[in-house]
């Protein structure tokens, strides 16, 4: 692997022998990071790092606060997958009034899971349409008025135009079950606040014929691209990882509720279906004094060999199945395209992003027909308990959201493991290969440096989601006057200590 190139020669930052490389910011993903490279004199690679700029401290910030108004609260992490952050917390909560997720009504779980369909149906066609596809069509290094979603619209109006209402399709399904298309309310303590009426139901039947059958072209899409540029794209920021996901007891693609299962690089299953309710005794975080984001690690592995993966590629990899026909047909083929057990493609993500997509849109298609849909028994009610755990499978991967409680219910403790938090060792590596690979030892331009964006950009991050702190981090307190001459200054390291800027 590549960790070696995580921290350069301490002599060599020393003697002043490097020279340092930034982009800044990594564009076409959520949230605002960097990626800097220090070079020696031949340009060749020492140092390669993705940093998270931002600090969001929602884990400190929610507490104090009634856990009712969590599920909405928490939304604010993010406008592109706010349904994700509400739904997981909308489970943790259901444990804090004693409903467990087998007790919830049938019918609220039947909306939350459309809810979620098309959360994951939109964020899917976001990312791969709106953000990923210009480098697919156009080439790594193209130029750069080539990279964006309006060159794609010029140059491949039908795929263009296809995203665009595979996107709207999953927003209008977010806005019946929710009431607005971002940021909506829809799940609560014990269920939901409402059923759809017959009118919302037939309107998002009437389209949704059209919405599978262009989740297949999109399949199709990406298939074509990804076996057409071989091994280039098996190879491109590859590195071999460990996974960990949802299945369902009998081992299916799930991505509202179910047990955890890892599996190693060479598909042996490590842990299956875990309870993820003892999450905390499975996975550990550490921090690193030059990013926001925090590395998770599998506890029984230790923080060198315990990393993993999530998101698309991790759960098709992870799944004996999937249990709808289209898109199972499309993980067959997806497996065979590997000669291994696994398949560890970083650009996969791409592919099984689609897979995902499709069986979400069969999945609301399937829903629609369900006269559960339009229950009134919405509400389950318990006995009240102190701390609740949710977890969901987000578009980006597993999702944990922890809280505990006091007698006044009113949250004393908050932990939130975001899916891009837990790829963060795996984008370091992705970036550390492409560094190494195709860039380390060649005069660097700007086409060739998106190479590294393209990588990260395969996990579809979203970095405001992913910055939130455990222990002390590293924090930098800048004070500027009107004419940008620096005033003051505060440093405080990750072992706590405060160095002021005059010291």
């Amino acid at each position: 692997m590549y960790e070696h190139l995580e921290t350069a020669d301490p002599a060599l930052v020393a003697a002043g022998k490097l020279k340092r490389v930034a982009v800044d910011p990594v564009s076409r993903v959520e949230g605002h990071g960097k990626v800097t490279l220090l070079l020696d004199e031949d340009n060749k690679v020492q140092q390669a790092r993705l940093h998270i700029v931002e600090f969001r401290g929602f884990e400190k910030f929610i507490q104090g606060r009634p856990y009712w108004e969590l599920p909405v609260m928490v939304q604010r992490l993010c406008g592109i997958c706010p349904v994700s952050h509400h739904l997981a917390a909308a489970k943790a909560i259901d444990q804090l009034v004693g409903v467990d997720p087998a007790n919830l009504p049938p019918a609220a779980d039947k909306l939350r899971r459309l809810l979620h369909f098309g959360q994951v149906l939109q964020s899917h066609a976001l990312h791969f349409f709106h953000l990923s596809s210009p480098d697919l069509l156009f080439g790594f290094e193209s130029e750069i008025g080539k990279r964006n979603v309006m060159a794609v619209l010029a140059d491949y109006p039908d795929i263009g135009l296809q995203g665009v209402k595979l996107r709207k399709y999953g927003q209008e399904v977010i806005r019946m079950v929710s009431g607005k298309r971002i940021h909506g309310t829809g799940a609560i303590p014990g269920g939901m606040n409402k059923a759809l009426t017959k009118e919302e139901r037939d309107y998002l039947k009437q389209d949704i014929a059209q919405i599978v059958s262009w989740a297949q072209a999109a399949l199709q899409l990406v298939t074509k691209v990804h076996t057409s540029h071989l091994p280039y794209y098996d190879d491109f920021a590859t590195i071999r990882s460990k996974y960990l996901s949802l299945t369902k007891p009998n081992g299916a693609l799930e991505l509202y509720h179910g047990g955890i299962r890892v599996k190693d690089e060479q598909g042996e299953t490590l842990v299956d279906h875990y309870d993820y309710c003892n999450y905390p005794e499975l996975i550990r975080e550490e921090v690193r004094s030059w990013t926001y984001m925090k590395f998770p690690y599998l506890t029984s592995l230790g923080k060198a060999d315990g990393w993993y993966r999530v998101g698309p590629l991790a759960r098709v990899n992870n799944c004996d199945f999937i249990d709808t026909p289209l898109a199972e047909a499309a993980r067959v083929e997806f497996k065979l395209h590997s000669g291994e057990a696994m398949v560890h493609s970083t650009l996969a993500f791409h592919w099984t992003r689609m897979i995902e997509l499709l069986h979400c849109a069969e999945s609301i298609q399937a829903l629609l027909d369900d006269a559960d849909l339009l229950s009134s028994y919405l509400v389950a009610k318990g006995e009240k308990r102190y701390e609740g755990i949710g977890v969901i499978e987000a578009p980006r991967g597993t999702l944990f959201h922890h809280y505990q409680i006091d007698e006044n219910d009113i949250v004393t403790k908050a932990n939130l493991i975001v899916s891009t938090t837990s790829n963060n060792t795996a984008m370091n590596e992705s970036v550390r290969q492409v560094a190494a690979e195709y860039l380390s030892g060649r005069e660097l331009t700007e086409p060739l440096l998106n190479n590294l964006e393209v990588a990260i950009r395969a996990y579809d991050p979203c970095l405001s989601c992913a910055t939130h702190a455990v222990g002390k981090m590293p924090l930098q307190l800048e004070l500027v006057d009107a004419e940008g001459k620096l005033v003051d200054k505060l440093i405080r390291h990750s072992s706590g200590e405060f160095i002021h800027g005059s010291e």
